[in-house]
């Protein structure tokens, strides 16, 4: 056990979505791994699924995603 918890520090005003707990928090309460984030408002943090949902469907459909890869032949 641990005598010291490095603990993160966060600024007031930066918002976080927890992906563990699928909650907004200010300040980062959970570890990196588990948050989207800062945001600068609240509202923003709460739709960072959706964002990411939408962020997700564009790289999905982006054609220089699925370039094959120099040689022209396809690796797999």
């Amino acid at each position: 056990m641990a005598l010291f918890k490095k603990r993160t520090v966060g600024k007031p005003g930066e918002w976080y979505y927890c992906l563990e707990h699928k909650k907004v928090e200010e300040g980062p309460e959970c570890p990196n791994k588990d948050r989207f984030g800062p945001y600068a408002s609240r509202p923003e943090a709460e739709h960072a699924m959706e964002t990411a949902r939408a962020r997700n469907l564009q790289w999905e459909n982006d054609p220089k995603w699925h370039d094959a890869p120099a040689g022209g032949r396809n690796e797999e």
